[in-house]
């Protein structure tokens, strides 16, 4: 087979695969057999990019940088719809849909109104083309890289009969499960936590690195389809085709011929929206045939045919008890409301969410009193606000604490920071505990057999004060401990052992530094490729690595300037634990830059700097880390470091874009 055939074979089994994985819950072939299948098609693609096809399941897996995201006019202008929040307005707009189709029998499509981002997705011959944002609802932004992460949005629609040009449109979304994992790892590497699933989810689909969306595991429901040719007669009958060819439409949606099946849909959903993966603020209500969503018409802002129905923020009343402080691996303090148990949106709430010193201050809060707790987007409740009408002089307002709540070190806050960090980090027990629980995770050095009891257990014992006294525990150390027979010590043991094989990235985001987490680990360690490297890097070399900025570089310079740390770090080397990323191996693919060298700076269109690096040492060119005489090229993108180009240039190194690169490979 030609490499086309090869690519084309490879890229088709694969999407129906995926389709069948993530659409029908079906597997066919193991993960290895899948996974196989990817590499070879990866091997193929970067031996032949020009060959690469829009609907590669490659793009899944994100790695294009954009600097920036162009602007795009929409086809069709994405109107906002009208709110109503009660059911006399609901009956009013039946009523003026009455008069609009004076006397014709006619029906509404009830659907969910998921709170995510409203996306437009374009193809064309039922490949996928651009993934745009709302916008304004006259342009918006492509961000058709991170669109193609989505691993249940087709690629390229397998059927025959549609349009050479389509359109849909539906809600990008982070299922809540996704959003809890990452709100996890923002709080276990000390970032400050994403209030809500659709701020993370719009922030996700801005970013301008799309192998770091294609990790946030975005999903997008499909509500409606757009063409310039007549192609269905109702709004279901789309809905039908559209689920039929691979599109994730929802199943919540429902038919109805009169407003009060309308707001019997609207009563089922009230609490039942609860169960669903993601968050939900009312229902949508359609009318069915296209033929009289035209007869109706559009008012200037929004269609007559349509309206949305808004809940109510979920929220009720409750005693706050207490507030306690809790102390997180980096030393955060968040403080946490006790209440009184009530019901809320289905569930007990006992607890509640009030962020830092900042919200207690701005709340008043006092033990005791009357509080306002509310849902909405929210996954942890919040105290919204305080009943004063039932506060007394006697209720004691709550101070946040001087000293930390578990061993007594004086708090301090930094300046533009909002939360307040005990700076005992190598004395207070949480702290210590906490990072002997990170570095063990999976996503780290995935040490099995051991929890946070057994750390506590090895903690209190004495045998454990640091992630580097794993590597010195003895079976006799733990022979005779309550609830630890020989087969368990055995198994801790072989734990430890195997995790001395780890890669590189997930041991550098193991041992802890702040702000680095998995994502900036692994680009970390591709950057840098040994921790000596990455240790005796400077401020500079540090912010030209993608998503290092200010603070995740004076952190790492931090880290290393501090002697325990750094004492750490040998124990883990004398340990046999991997130090050093051994890049992937290149494929040659000709000699267009034999004996030339090369400096990356800045951000470019076409490439990540990986990639970059990557490319020019397949055609036989080298990257070094500096700027000198011996210098050939200082090949500059976006935002590309200012003292790099003034030193070229003082130097006499020749300054080249991305444009002057491909040139040179094409000569």
């Amino acid at each position: 087979m030609s490499p086309q055939e090869q690519i084309n074979s490879l890229t088709d089994k694969i999407n129906y695969h995926n389709h069948l994985y993530y659409m029908k819950s079906e597997t066919e072939i193991s993960d290895f057999e899948f996974d196989q299948l990817l590499v070879q098609l990866r091997a193929l693609e970067e031996q032949y990019p020009d060959l690469v096809r829009e609907d590669s399941p490659t793009h899944r897996v994100g790695g294009t940088i954009s600097k920036e995201f162009e602007s795009v006019t929409h086809r069709f202008p994405m109107l906002s719809l009208g709110n109503t929040y009660n059911e006399q307005e609901l009956l009013d707009f039946d009523e003026r849909v009455q008069k609009g189709l004076d006397g014709q029998s006619y029906e509404y499509i009830c659907e969910l109104k998921f709170d995510g981002v409203a996306l437009s997705v374009w193809y064309e011959n039922g490949v996928i083309t651009r993934g745009v944002t709302r916008g304004d609802g006259v342009r918006g932004d492509d961000i058709t890289a991170n669109v193609k992460t989505i691993r249940t949005l087709p690629l390229k629609v397998m059927a025959n009969g549609f349009p050479t040009q389509f359109e849909v449109r539906g809600e990008g979304f982070l299922p809540l499960a996704s959003f809890e994992a990452i709100n996890k790892e923002r709080e276990d590497i000390g970032e400050a936590l994403l209030a809500n699933p659709r701020n993370a989810a719009s922030g996700t689909f801005k970013m301008q690195d799309s192998s770091v969306v294609a990790k946030r595991k975005l999903d997008f429901y499909v509500y409606q389809f757009l063409s310039e040719e007549t192609v269905f007669d109702t709004h279901e009958e789309s809905l039908h085709w559209l689920k039929s060819v691979g599109f994730n439409v929802s199943d919540t949606w429902e038919k109805h011929d009169t407003i009060q099946g309308v707001l019997g849909f609207i009563e089922k959903w009230e609490e039942k929206r609860h169960e669903l993966p993601l968050n939900t603020d009312g229902i949508v209500i359609k009318i069915n045939s296209f033929a009289q969503r035209e007869e109706l018409g559009f008012t200037a802002k929004s269609p007559r045919w349509a309206i949305a129905y808004k809940y109510k923020a979920e929220s009720a009343t409750t005693t706050l008890e207490s507030v306690s402080y809790q102390v997180g691996r980096t030393g955060n303090i968040t403080p946490v409301a006790n209440l009184k148990p009530v019901l809320l949106a289905g569930t007990v709430v006992k607890r509640a969410s009030v962020h830092n010193a900042n919200e207690i201050e701005r709340l008043d809060l006092h033990i005791g009193d009357t509080v306002f707790v509310e849902k909405g987007g929210e996954i942890i409740p919040k105290i919204t606000a305080v009943d004063m009408s039932k506060r007394t002089e006697a209720l004691e307002a709550v101070q946040f604490p001087h000293l930390c709540p578990e061993c007594n070190t004086e708090l301090i806050r930094k300046e533009g920071e909002a939360n307040h960090y005990c700076p005992n980090e190598k004395g207070c027990p949480p702290q210590i505990k906490g990072k002997i629980e990170h570095y063990i995770q999976r996503k780290a050095m995935n040490i099995e057999n051991i929890g946070a009891e057994t750390i506590d257990t090895f903690y209190t014992k004495g045998l454990l004060k640091s992630p580097a006294d794993l590597y010195d525990l003895k079976y006799e150390d733990i022979q005779g401990m309550e609830g630890f027979k020989d087969k368990s010590i055995k198994n801790i043991l072989s734990g430890i052992e195997k995790s001395k094989e780890i890669p590189f990235k997930q041991v550098l985001f193991a041992i802890g530094i702040r702000f680095v987490g998995a994502t900036v680990a692994e680009k970390l360690t591709a950057h840098f490729l040994t921790i000596e490297a990455l240790s005796e890097a400077t401020y500079e070399l540090l912010i030209e690595v993608p998503e290092i900025g200010d603070r995740i570089a004076q952190s790492i310079i931090a880290y290393f300037a501090d002697a325990d740390n750094r004492q750490f770090i040998a124990r883990l080397q004398q340990a046999g634990l991997q130090f050093e990323h051994i890049p992937a191996e290149i494929v040659v693919e000709g000699n267009a830059l034999e004996g030339k060298s090369f400096v990356i700076s800045g951000v470019f269109q076409n490439f990540g700097r990986d990639e970059l690096k990557v490319k020019i040492e397949a055609n036989g060119g080298k990257v070094l880390s500096g700027v000198s005489k011996k210098l050939d090229f200082l090949l500059a993108g976006a935002e590309a470091g200012p003292s790099k180009i003034e030193k070229a240039q003082k130097l006499g190194v020749a300054v080249i874009s991305e444009e002057d690169f491909l040139g040179m490979l094409e000569v």
